[in-house]
Formats: C-alpha cells, sequence, structure tokens
C-alpha cells in the first residue's frame, strides 16, 4: 500500500506519512529487531529517498527516464541499501526486504539505462511467491519488457490484462504503451501511444 500510494503522486498528505513512517519503522527495528522490520525500514527509506526525483511540484508522477537522479538522498538510499543487504544475508526475509531490494536496484543506478533489469526480474519472481499479486505480476511483465526484449513483456502484459484482475488499476494500462513503440506495434493491437 505505501509503495503503491506514494507511486500514484505526491500529496501533501503523503508528503507528511513518509517520515512519520520511517520514524514508526526505527522505532518498531528498536522494540522488534527483525530481519523483516530491516526490510520494511529500507522499503521506506528507499522509497523516501527517490520520492523528489519521481515528483513533480505538481504531484505528478515523473517516469524513469525523465527523473533528476541528483534530487536523491544519497544518505537514505546508503542506510536503505545497508538495512535491506543486513535482511537478505538473515535468509529470513519476506515481502518488505524483496521489494526493499528491487528498490536499492534502482536507488543504486546512475541512470534509467543502467538499472540492472537483470537483477529485478528474480526478485519479483520471489516476490510473486510471497503472496502473488497482479500487481507484483505487472511489475515483473515489465523488467522482463525491460531486460528480454518488448514483445515478451507485452506478451506477459496482455495475459494479465485478459485476467481483468487489474481492471481499475490505471498503471496496468499504461504501462504497455512504453514499449509499443520499441515493439515495433503500430496498429492493430489494443494500445494507444
Amino acid at each position: 500500500m505505501l509503495t503503491n500510494d506514494s507511486q500514484r503522486g505526491g500529496t501533501p498528505h503523503l508528503i507528511e506519512l513518509n517520515p512519520a513512517g520511517i520514524r514508526l519503522g526505527r522505532l518498531l527495528l528498536d522494540l522488534l529487531p527483525e530481519p523483516e522490520v530491516l526490510g520494511l525500514l529500507a522499503l521506506l527509506l528507499l522509497q523516501e529517498s527517490r520520492r523528489a526525483a519521481r515528483i513533480s511540484a505538481e504531484g505528478e508522477l515523473i517516469l524513469l527516464e525523465q527523473q533528476d537522479r541528483s534530487l536523491r538522498n544519497r544518505d537514505q538510499i546508503a542506510e536503505g541499501i545497508s538495512l535491506t543487504e543486513s535482511a537478505l544475508r538473515s535468509r529470513r526475509f519476506g515481502a518488505y526486504t524483496l521489494q526493499a531490494a528491487v528498490a536499492a536496484v534502482h536507488a543504486e543506478a546512475s541512470s534509467a539505462a543502467s538499472t540492472d533489469w537483470r537483477q529485478i526480474t528474480p526478485l519479483y519472481d520471489r516476490l510473486l511467491r510471497v503472496p502473488p499479486s497482479p500487481v507484483v505480476e505487472l511489475n515483473r511483465a515489465v523488467a522482463v519488457a525491460m531486460c528480454e526484449g518488448p514483445e515478451r513483456g507485452l506478451r506477459l502484459i496482455d495475459g494479465l490484462l485478459a485476467r481483468e484482475e487489474l481492471a481499475n488499476y490505471h498503471l496496468a494500462h499504461s504501462a504497455p504503451c512504453g514499449f509499443v513503440p520499441q515493439a515495433g506495434t503500430t496498429s492493430g493491437g489494443p494500445y494507444f501511444v
């Protein structure tokens, strides 16, 4: 929920919640020093570290390729990566740690083009088992498109959309649009560019 809400836009309400969530995450870690709590705090830090680059002053989502990475908070990234690595080393982690690992790969990339999608895809494979989620499946399809080619990603997204589990999720319908030009599809498909 926190990740999806933060990606929808930077409303003042959500901006105020991010630091509070981090404070609560630190408190929870003090009270319950478990690997998945490390993962939760790491996820909160990594998402917050990228917020200024991901959301415009008007509250609009900025596409990955257009983000100004100099706006990222390097201290939060370093702490988030360290916490993620500690949680992963424990081998007793769950969905928060896996989501933090995905966020860490994004945070470490110096540009959109240098994002290691081959590292992200297996993390989504693991997330699909912790419990399965159509949103995670959509994110995995995007990662597959980025490392195996747009045609493969579009086939996965088509299959997901055909099941109608994400019928009301706006990102499910916009995700394919970035791959259609790369795939050479100009007409005959369900996508509008």
